[in-house]
This record gives structure tokens, sequence and C-alpha cells, in this order.
């Protein structure tokens, strides 16, 4: 029938068809990005759940492209052996947090969690988005053949405890499960005996009575642990810890992925930092009144026993820092606090 339309109608005919074809092969020949993530928290938890939105969220705007095989709970591998199990290939990204890699170089520390430097979530983002906090922190995960594609921050974190924790003195022959890093010497500084273990041997440990308690994570997600169905103690608000996530990827998986799924997966991780640290804030004020009520006790610090944690917590900073990366971003994170009047 084509022979017989008119000119027109016969260019018009075949842009159709050209379009058609064009669509075709670009659809067959769209870039596909497949991910291996790992993340310590379980899927029972709100981290857990909000890391699983966070895969959907990347997968819709991706339009299916980027496809994610997701572990949860240290499922492949330890908690901080994710950062190389991606870095060498056994998986692809890692979804715990820097701090886990201070035994690599104690700048680690400074790319995850200030020990209370940070008042609130909102203060530390700001710090990465608006102080090249990018740039300064992909230079060193560069350094270890890794990319760093973005933060989740839950908000300050709350202790669990068998024995009470009303101030800096109950720290005293305390034995809890600590992250490894600036934790250990702050808390030891401060008479506590700080025990390194994984994420997920915190129940049994505490339940055997191993440990007296833990700093694992903020109030819901220590729920979501059953770390209180132990530990009758706890403190909030939070204040000796706000660690961030991180999300980090192989370097040569993510200079393989076309510049539209980079842009996806660093916008999905700011969207889901917003979202994050919004709902915790609101389900830890509902949880404190869920502990309260099956007699928990939760303990507000005064401003003194705070005080006094927090001159330990700058102290530690500076034992911490010995290679020019940690003091470079001890020193970058120290002058935006002061920037912000967060920090004299």
């Amino acid at each position: 029938m084509q022979k017989y339309l008119k000119p027109a109608a016969k260019v018009a005919a075949l842009s159709v068809s050209a379009l058609a074809i064009a669509v075709a092969t670009g659809t067959a020949n769209a870039a596909e990005t497949k991910l291996r993530i790992q993340t310590h928290f379980s899927p029972e938890t709100l981290s857990g759940q909000l890391a699983a939105e966070f895969i959907e969220d990347i997968t819709t705007m991706s339009n299916g492209e980027i496809k994610v095989e997701m572990f949860y709970s240290s499922a492949v591998v330890k908690s901080a052996e994710t950062f190389d199990a991606a870095a060498t290939g056994i998986l692809d990204c890692d979804m715990t947090g820097g701090a886990y890699q201070t035994g690599k170089n104690p700048a680690f520390q400074f790319t995850g969690d200030l020990m209370g430097g940070y008042q609130n979530p909102y203060q530390q983002m700001a710090w990465l988005l608006h102080a090249d906090g990018y740039a300064q922190l992909d230079a060193l995960y560069n350094e270890h053949d890794m990319t760093f594609v973005g933060w989740w921050i839950p908000g300050p974190e709350s202790l669990s405890s068998t024995k009470p924790i009303r101030n800096t003195e109950d720290f005293k022959n305390w034995k809890f499960r600590s992250p490894p890093g600036l934790a250990t010497k702050v808390f030891a500084n401060l008479g506590a005996s700080p025990i390194v273990m994984d994420f997920n041997e915190i129940f049994t440990a505490l339940e055997s009575g191993i440990i007296d308690g833990a700093d694992a994570a903020n109030l819901t997600n220590n729920v979501g642990l059953g770390l209180y169905d132990i530990a009758e103690h706890t403190n909030f608000p939070g204040f000796h810890s706000m660690p961030a996530d991180h999300l980090a990827c192989r370097t040569d998986v993510w200079e393989a992925m076309p510049e539209s799924h980079k842009a996806i997966m660093k916008v999905g991780m700011q969207a889901l930092a917003l979202k994050n640290a919004t709902a915790n804030e609101v389900k830890n004020a509902q949880t404190a009144k869920d502990l309260r009520a099956k007699g928990v006790n939760l303990y507000e610090w005064t401003p003194e026993e705070l005080g006094k944690y927090r001159a330990a917590v700058q102290a530690g900073w500076v034992e911490f820092a010995t290679t020019p990366e940690a003091k470079a971003l001890l020193e970058s994170h120290i002058s935006f606090l002061k920037d912000l009047g967060a920090m004299q």
C-alpha cells in the first residue's frame, strides 16, 4: 500500500518506522547495572525496611535498569568485612558504615561518626552537601578501590544496658559491645570495658551476660534487635553517637555505570537520608513512650554530665587523628561545626 501514498505521507510513514526501529534498538541496548549489596541491618528493623524502599526507588527510577540483589543482616560476610568484600568482588557495594574501616586508616572514623560532634542528622548532612564533603570522603575511599555514594543517618543513638547508665560514673567497669574505632577509646577513658563484636552477635552476648550493654543503634532499631527484651536501661535523647551509614561501591563497578544510573543512586541516597532522619525522629519519640510504659528506664543526662562526655570525645578526636587524612577530615568537621555555632 505504501507505493500509493502521497510523498508527504510516505515521509511520515518512513519517519514512524524509523522511530519504531530506534526505540526497539534503544530498548534492546539499554544499559543494565547489576549490583550485590550487603547491609548489617535486619529486614525487621526500621533501617532495614528503609533500605528495601531505597532499592525499590532506584529500580523504579531507572525503569528496571538497575537490578539489586540485597543481602540483610550481614548474610554474606560479617559487618566489618563488607567493605573488603565489595572491594574484592565478593559483593559490589557496601551499605554498612565507614567507621568499621578504622583499622585501614583512622580517617574512616570521621567518615561516619564523630561520637557526639553533630547534634542532629541535618547538621551532618549539611557538611556532606555544602562543605565539599563528597569530594573529601571520595578521595579516601578511592585509595581503597571504593567510591563513596552517599550517607543515611538515623539520628543520635541510645545505649542499652542491664545496669543503670545515668551519668559518666556508671560507665566504670561497664562491659559493653562497641563498634571499632573511636568509641573504644572514649568509653575506655571513661572507665568502661568496650568489647568489639559483630552487630548480629549483640543479642546473644547480652542475653548470656558476656556484656552488660551495647552501643548498637537508636532507640527504635534497638527494639527491632530485641535488646530491650533483656536490657531494662537506656538513655534518651541519645548523645554519644550518631553514625552515618554509607553506600559505597567498588570503583570499577561505579565507573562502568551510565551517568544516569550514578545520578539515580546519588539522588536516591539523598532521598533515603531525609526519609531516614525524619522517620526515626517520629518513631523514636513513640518508641520512648512505649518503652516507658513497659517499665524500661530512660535516662536524660544533665548538661553537666553531657559536658564531661563531650570533653572526653574532643580529647579522643585529637588522640585518634594520627594520619594526614584523619587530621584533614577532622579539621574540616571542626571548622564546619564552628561555622554552625555548634562548637566553640
